[in-house]
């Protein structure tokens, strides 16, 4: 009889990096509009209001489903996959031979 083995999994290896409780890549992408909207603009306000628009809703995404970014990103590169939804008839013709 062979033994059972217990490995150890630590929770910090799972869970994602974040920066203030949003996904890295997605805080990077909110501050990097928040400066150009600055830069653009010369409003700091402005500037502001983007960073924390898109903070807010990379936070949202986290929170969600961290691993969203992924999923977006390659879904626009994927091939369509059969959908049941939408129904196509074809002829089927029997040879009685």
């Amino acid at each position: 009889m062979t033994q059972r083995r217990i490995n150890p999994v630590y929770r910090s290896l799972s869970r994602p990096l974040t920066i203030l409780g949003a996904e890295r890549k997605l805080f990077f992408f909110a501050m990097c509009l928040g400066a150009a909207t600055f830069n653009l603009l010369n409003s700091l306000a402005g500037g502001m209001l983007i960073f924390l628009l898109l903070y807010g809703v990379s936070r949202w995404a986290t929170a969600t489903d961290p691993q969203i970014l992924r999923l977006l990103l390659r879904a626009a590169r994927l091939r369509r996959q059969y959908d049941p939804a939408k129904l196509a008839l074809i002829s089927v013709i029997r040879d009685n031979a």
